[in-house]
């Protein structure tokens, strides 16, 4: 997902960076310390999501809201709840209370995810670029995604399928609700999964390491 900051303070509009820079499937197109700036960039680029600060100098957050109508999905940022409760009022997504961890970042920006993906149209394939062609890969059959230094290893039941595209590249195809990413060199799918134990998840007889960034974010997803 493409996504703006709109944040007139260096180190808030830092700390959402550093956070989205941990989640493949958000990329960062610009940080705006004002509502008029912001405004002109979205005029003639499309973003799929928008961090909103509440107090952005003459022109607030809301206002912005009310002046600027994004046609995208918006998360407040805010350090007073009553900003927060207004803002649901214009129909944001999520709100993030300053100072807030990064579990609760990745709960709002995977609630964005789901606001966007359609279950009625889920595709049950997607197709993956190989050396010399577009291979076809059935999402009931794809278990867990491995990096291999400049590759990617796609287990499809007992088969292998290897891809320069990028785990990004990959989770933006993935439906968030069925695969979920529990490592820098793993992504998996939620219904293979046969346990977890402590530090690793096990898909059929393979222990797939969970590092400590993704492992809160996994437990939501299969509570």
């Amino acid at each position: 997902m493409r996504y703006i900051i709109i944040e007139d303070e260096p180190l808030a509009a830092a700390r959402v960076r550093e956070f989205a820079d941990k989640l493949t499937y958000l990329t960062f197109c610009g940080v705006f310390e004002n509502a008029f700036s912001a405004m002109a960039y979205l005029k003639n680029n499309a973003v799929s999501l928008i961090f909103l600060d509440i107090n952005i100098g003459q022109v607030s957050g809301i206002q912005f809201l009310e002046m600027a109508k994004p046609d995208c999905e918006v998360i407040i940022l805010t350090a007073y709840q009553e900003y927060a409760l207004k803002g649901f009022e214009m129909q944001v997504a999520d709100y993030l209370l300053k100072p807030f961890t990064f579990e609760r970042f990745c709960q709002a920006t995977e609630r964005v995810r789901g606001l966007q993906e359609k279950p009625e149209l889920e595709k049950a394939f997607i197709f993956v670029k190989t050396q010399y062609r577009l291979e076809k890969v059935m999402l009931s059959e794809l278990l867990y995604v491995e990096g291999a230094r400049d590759y990617r290893r796609l287990h499809i039941g007992k088969q292998e399928l290897m891809t320069l595209e990028t785990f990004g590249e990959l989770q933006e195809k993935l439906p968030g609700s069925r695969f979920i990413r529990v490592h820098k060199s793993y992504l998996v799918a939620l219904d293979k999964i046969h346990s977890l134990e402590r530090d690793f998840i096990r898909i059929n007889n393979e222990m797939i390491p969970v590092s400590a960034t993704y492992r809160k974010v996994l437990l939501e997803k299969i509570k």
